[in-house]
């Protein structure tokens, strides 16, 4: 039997492609507009082409051009006014994220979209909101579908002079003919031989104030091409606006008269001497000009034979002339000369200036793709002055950079919406004189307007609502970008949309963006820093040439944390980070460091690597080594440096170690900006820690146990013992501690071991004051003064505390030397210390069982007193013992001046 299901899936799929086809087919072109066609108006991003409507549900683009964009999609509105366009919506699937040079393709409306839903169509930026231009459908005639998109619309009225409005205007950026002069320059232009004019549109990268020159050298010329030709001068006033003068060449030089008589690269109204008879013999005729994406664009009419046939020469258009072209810079008008004068355009031929044979009949078609200049916003730039404050005021929207504009838009220096260029750590000043009702702010939000509103959310860097003034009494307003700031943030007014344009946030000095700076070891890496808050912005710059630069935090390599700045194999700037644990490269263990704003860069060579990171990292999993990577700002910071010819992100191999080195770590002082190298003070602090241990180990406890223990020995050897003990306990912690402070530079507060240190010593300075106020003896031996009872417990408890935090310091300070220098005998001192204490309790456990024996034997003795018993003798008695009588030897006037330091146990 034979298997169908071929056959049947065959039919299925045959079925399916009739019915797409039909589906295909099947829109209608039932609108009226079907078969319009038009020319984009250019906004932004250098776009042109030809628009055509084909049916119902779709459109066809033929010599289109555009520069990339981030997320461009085709959008419709129902007016090219800046809330309807805004309103709009997306009209089709198909995404313009690519350069398009001359492209030609069809594009399927969505099924919802009908031509009657839309009056304007626009290649739109989703992320910026803005119209890279659009097709205007509203005031669609039986002229204008019919027109030739090479050529202008027809009459005077139609022609834009000096107008830079592109809002409601069909603006003609289009031309049959195209010719690349140089990489830079281009030369278009659409003839109508039966109306006998040239339509011309000069297009070049250039700055604001230079200009662009075309025209016919003179006939028959065989060499010295430029004199006696007729060209016209081309570019932009101060004030943004368009020219195009008529100019005849003399002379090599710049316009200048003499006695009446003008020579050199003049217009020709000059060499009429009379501006009255200007119009007559400046026969060019200004179309429209404009400055787009860092490309100055004019277009212009010139008559093919002209009535001044004393300054113009006469162009065949079926015959190849020689023609000349120039680029240069502009003098502006003064007070002398009215006209912008070309200078001299320097450079080299076929870059900026050249010749070459023409034949406006001949069709030239060699421009591939619009112009993509380098720096797109020069023409509009405003770099802050610190020195200076910028003036903000607001004014009406003529050549606005952010369409769809507002009417009313934000002036800078009298510039409208300008590119501001701010730098990192240099404060900027505003005086705000734009009207109470503009509230001027600098916002991450590329619309303003109080982006809250539209449920966005963004951050406000400076100003808002209360940010407002007038003339006569401006509102000043500082903002320090500092370098967490965006490479791209906006100034725009809190209650109106886009009245603003861009803030280029650039890195300045790195000794403006950060706060403090040092030069670590050997003096080939700067160090740079700034706290704020809970976080540390670092910054490392290398001195020398090198493929990577490392910082470490460490004594050294091994035991370190290194953040290293290098470039992968596409270029980019990448900071890593890693825990190393020996000398090899296996021993470089790759970190997950919580680190924000992140850059590394490169100038001839030299690489500059920054980052913010936490004090105290937060981790989730406490046994990853980096989150034991702690920095306290008030302890000393060791840093190390390495550089060296590759790094990777792969397995690291010897050939990526260092090259070289620091060669001993640098402490930072975070807190008070300096660093000092670190030398070996292992030595200093071993001697001031065998001081300390001397005295609160040895002596002072000492001087206790002679006052609580040896008082059956007859005199006052007791407290003589006690009192020199005490003093030469004292005098050797002072000692040790000036040798420290002086030996480290000073002494900060932040460590546990100075704190029970500095306790310590301020109770232990307080006992010879304690002992000067020691109150007197009872005169009779039955009563007990409350005073002297009151004395003898504190200056017992006193003495004993401050043995006790004696000994935790001392057990604090060899914790301390370890984590300074990662001694390896310090566990060996900590238990010999701790030894040393255990025998010494062991050693008051015995005498205080010997002492409690000897007085059970003179109480026995007492309770057989006899006549002839000597109770004065008794210097054994517990002074801190009320039932105790007084029985002590020393003379009251020889004993009371003296600053003894007597530390006596509590009677337990």
């Amino acid at each position: 039997m034979c298997d169908r299901r071929p056959v049947f899936l065959g039919c299925f799929i045959f079925g399916f492609l009739i019915f797409f086809v039909h589906a295909d087919q099947g829109c209608s072109n039932t609108s009226s507009l079907v078969g319009f066609e038009s020319e984009f108006i250019m906004l932004q991003h250098q776009l042109r082409g030809v628009f055509t409507i084909v049916d119902d549900c779709s459109f066809r683009v033929s010599r289109f051009d555009m520069l990339s964009g981030s997320d461009i999609y085709w959008w419709g509105a129902l007016a090219s006014d800046f809330e309807n366009m805004t309103n709009g919506f997306v009209i089709s699937d198909q995404k313009l994220n690519q350069t398009f040079r001359n492209a030609s393709f069809a594009v399927h409306l969505r099924e919802n979209v009908t031509w009657d839903k839309i009056r304007v169509i626009s290649v739109w930026d989703l992320p910026t909101a803005s119209d890279f231009g659009h097709v205007l459908l509203s005031n669609v005639t039986e002229s204008d579908s019919s027109q030739n998109p090479g050529s202008p619309p027809s009459g005077d009225d139609d022609v834009l002079e000096g107008s830079n409005s592109t809002a409601t205007t069909r603006v003609p950026t289009m031309f049959g003919n195209c010719k690349q002069l140089s990489s830079k320059y281009r030369l278009r232009w659409s003839l109508n031989a039966e109306e006998g004019y040239v339509d011309i549109g000069l297009e070049a990268i250039s700055g604001f104030l230079s200009y662009m020159g075309f025209g016919w050298a003179k006939p028959n010329s065989t060499s010295e091409l430029m004199l006696g030709a007729d060209i016209v001068i081309t570019g932009f006033r101060e004030d943004g606006f368009p020219f195009a003068d008529d100019f005849y060449i003399t002379k090599y030089s710049e316009c200048s008269v003499k006695n009446g008589t003008a020579s050199g690269v003049c217009p020709d109204a000059v060499y009429e001497g009379s501006d009255s008879v200007a119009p007559s013999v400046n026969n060019t005729k200004l179309v429209y000009g404009h400055r787009r994406d860092g490309v100055s664009f004019v277009r212009y009419r010139r008559p093919l034979n002209g009535s001044d046939s004393k300054y113009d020469l006469p162009v065949n258009p079926t015959e190849s002339m020689i023609v000349i072209w120039a680029l240069g810079l502009i003098k502006p008008p003064d007070s002398i000369n009215p006209y912008y004068l070309p200078q001299n355009h320097g450079g080299v031929e076929s870059e900026t200036y050249g010749h070459f044979l023409l034949n406006l009949s001949e069709h030239v078609d060699e421009c591939l793709g619009p112009l993509d200049a380098d720096n797109k916003d020069v023409q509009d730039l405003i770099i802050a002055d610190a020195n200076a404050p910028l003036v903000v005021t607001a004014g009406p929207a003529v050549r606005y950079p952010n369409p769809p504009n507002p009417s009313t838009v934000l002036y800078i220096n009298k510039k409208e919406a300008p590119l501001l260029r701010v730098e990192r750590g240099v404060p900027v000043k505003f005086s705000v004189q734009a009207g109470h009702g503009v509230s001027f702010y600098i916002t991450s939000d590329f619309l303003g307007g109080n982006a809250t509103l539209r449920n966005k959310s963004e951050t406000i860097y400076a100003g808002g609502q209360e940010a407002h003034g007038v003339l006569a009494s401006p509102l000043e307003l500082v903002w320090a970008p500092n370098r967490n700031t965006p490479d791209q943030v906006y100034y725009h007014s809190v209650f109106k949309q886009k009245m603003g344009w861009k803030v280029q946030v650039v890195d300045g000095g790195l000794s403006d963006m950060y706060n403090n700076s040092v030069i670590l070891d050997d003096q080939q890496v700067k160090f740079f820093w700034t706290i704020s808050g809970d976080s540390i912005s670092i910054a490392a710059q290398g001195e020398k040439k090198s493929g990577y630069l490392a910082i470490g935090f460490g004594s050294g390599m091994v035991n370190s944390y290194a953040y290293v700045g290098w470039f992968d194999s596409n270029g980019t700037g990448r900071v890593s980070t890693y825990w190393i644990d020996g000398q090899d490269a296996s021993s470089v263990h790759p970190t997950n460091e919580n680190l924000k704003y992140v850059r590394c860069k490169s100038e001839d060579g030299i690489i500059t690597l920054e980052f913010t990171r936490p004090l105290k990292p937060s981790c989730l999993h406490r046994g990853r080594p980096e989150c034991k990577n702690l920095i306290d700002p008030t302890t000393p910071l060791k840093v190390i440096w390495a550089m060296g010819a590759k790094w990777t992100d792969e397995q690291l191999t010897e050939r990526n170690m260092h090259s070289v080195t620091s060669q001993r770590p640098v402490l930072v002082m975070l807190m008070r900006g300096s660093a000092e190298a670190e030398q070996d003070l292992l030595p200093v602090l071993g001697v001031h820690g065998f001081m300390m241990f001397l005295a609160w180990g040895i002596l002072l406890p000492g001087g206790i146990l002679a006052a609580r223990y040896l008082k059956h020995i007859k005199g006052d050897w007791w407290f003589k013992t006690h009192v020199y003990l005490q003093y030469s306990g004292l005098a050797i912690v002072f000692l040790g501690l000036l040798f420290a402070v002086a030996e480290l530079h000073g002494l900060t507060f932040s460590s546990m071991h100075v704190k029970f240190g500095f306790a310590a010593i301020f109770l232990a300075c307080a006992q010879p004051v304690n002992a000067f106020l020691r109150p007197s003896k009872p005169a009779q031996v039955e009563g007990f003064s409350s005073k002297r009872l009151l004395w003898e417990y504190s200056h017992a408890i006193v003495g004993q505390s401050a043995v006790v935090l004696g000994v935790i310091a001392l057990f604090t300070g060899m914790k301390h030397l370890g984590e300074r220098y990662e001694a390896e005998n310090v566990h060996g001192l900590n238990w010999a210390l701790g030894l040393w204490i255990f025998l010494g309790g062991v050693a008051v456990v015995y005498l205080e069982y010997r002492e409690r024996g000897r007085r059970r034997a003179r109480n026995i003795g007492r309770g057989s007193w006899v006549l002839g018993n000597n109770l004065e003798e008794d210097d054994s008695a517990d002074l801190i013992d009320p039932r105790r009588a007084f029985r002590e030897r020393e003379e009251e006037d020889g004993r009371g001046a003296t600053m003894e330091v007597q530390l006596e146990p509590l009677n337990r």
